[in-house]
């Protein structure tokens, strides 16, 4: 039994483990012939475009530390040590749109990121610091516990030492994975995409060599009698009248030479359309809408809107999230989980136009659940002192409650009739 439990293993055991060189056979050759990596996936228009939305997207949105008050109410936590370090420069080398910004193109990339941790003598976080996701390995010890193991290279951060190998613990390491199939650590976008994208490369390359040609097809020269050197003809023929640059020039054939072109069958004539399909299919891998890598033929006026909403919906919002769960449980201690959060503001992204805008805030302040310091913080705009009423939250008179109905005309009766009755007292005779 032995021998067959060494030749025959699980299959249906996710290892929760990830090497770079191990798992390096994602990348590599496609069918069509092109290899594909994190490099020359990048060199593709519509991949960086698609990475370069998303990484920006994700970087340019407001990132705050709020804490919960005593009534339920949250505020910013301006005095958190982490605020600092989310909202203006996680480390003295960047900016915190720059950090967020190559951890997200690394999330994009490799379906990992990773940031180093620093924290002081009392546990706090002073710094975070991007890791190349190329070389972390995450792996379990003999006694199941987790541990990052970093191949160091010569333009990481000083934090790390000189050493060659860094372990590092789970507390040191802010991850945030992509999709996966352990829940652990994810793949990568690009290298399970890789055969789109490798005809995508191959559309580009066959394109870029047919209209260096000067966009004509190859053909034939015929010869009447047999050449003694085909070679010397077929150099000479190639640097007279090959390439855009020596398009239309005027061809001088001896010794009864013809030339017959070649002409181009429709599928090749069609590598314009094929390769206009594959920037929609790599729009597709990452849920961008074709709009925003510049493919605007089914968008118009009345739905272009609408995208840029469904863009926010359903694909920033999870990236987003899973930015926030994994600095919430990092990044704050046990103590701080109970009363501050990490959170995100997209509500830029989600504003309508300025006649929508201004119908549901006129709702709002109706309504009273708006006052108009709330609408004025919301449009960018200075505040209204209380005592002009600007914190006020007023409601539509017209609006009560059924039980309230008649209540009054009723006072208004009441008030009316007082002085009656008391004037009835004054005049009459007493016994």
């Amino acid at each position: 039994m032995n021998k067959f439990t060494s030749l025959f293993h699980s299959r249906d055991k996710p290892q929760n483990s990830l090497n770079g060189s191990r798992y390096s056979f994602f990348f590599g050759g496609t069918t069509a012939g092109k290899p594909v990596n994190e490099n020359t996936a990048m060199q593709m228009t519509a991949v960086y475009s698609c990475v370069r939305i998303l990484s920006e997207a994700i970087a340019g949105l407001p990132l705050h530390v709020y804490k919960y008050n005593d009534g339920g109410s949250k505020e910013k936590d301006l005095q958190h040590p982490l605020y600092k370090l989310l909202h203006d420069e996680p480390n003295p080398e960047m900016t915190s749109f720059v950090f967020r910004e190559t951890l997200m193109g690394h999330l994009l990339l490799w379906g990992n990121a990773y940031a180093q941790v620093i924290r002081n003598a009392r546990g706090e976080v002073v710094a975070l610091y991007p890791l190349m996701p190329n070389k972390m390995t995450v792996d379990r010890d003999k006694d199941g516990c987790l541990y990052y193991l970093y191949q160091r290279g010569s333009g990481d951060t000083p934090s790390l030492g000189k050493n060659s190998q860094v372990l590092l613990s789970p507390s040191d390491v802010l991850h945030i994975p992509g999709l996966g199939f352990d829940g652990l650590v994810g793949y990568s976008p690009i290298a399970m995409a890789k055969n789109a994208i490798g005809l995508a490369i191959a559309t580009e390359e066959y394109g870029a060599k047919f209209f260096a040609n000067g966009a004509a097809p190859g053909g034939v020269l015929e010869h009447p009698g047999t050449i003694k050197d085909p070679q010397k003809v077929k150099d000479s023929w190639n640097s007279a009248y090959q390439g855009s640059g020596n398009a239309h020039r005027v061809a001088v054939l001896e010794e009864g030479m013809k030339y017959q072109p070649i002409g181009i069958s429709p599928e090749q004539a069609q590598f314009l359309e094929t390769r206009k399909f594959q920037i929609n299919e790599i729009a597709r891998i990452f849920r961008v809408p074709p709009h925003m890598v510049g493919d605007l033929e089914k968008s118009s006026f009345s739905n272009i809107e609408q995208q840029s909403l469904e863009f926010v919906k359903y694909t920033l919002d999870p990236w987003v999230v899973r930015w926030e769960q994994s600095m919430y449980r990092v990044l704050l201690s046990e103590s701080e989980k109970k009363d501050h959060f990490i959170k995100f503001n997209v509500d830029g992204l989600l504003r309508g136009d300025y006649e929508s805008r201004m119908n549901g805030y006129a709702t709002a302040r109706q309504n009273g659940w708006m006052s108009a310091n709330d609408i004025r913080e919301l449009e960018n705009l200075n505040r209204i002192p209380a005592e002009q009423g600007g914190d006020l939250y007023l409601i539509n008179g017209a609006m009560t409650k059924l039980q309230d109905a008649g209540i009054f005309a009723d006072t208004f009766n009441n008030k009316k009739e007082a002085p009656d009755e008391k004037a009835n007292k004054q005049t009459r005779p007493s016994r």
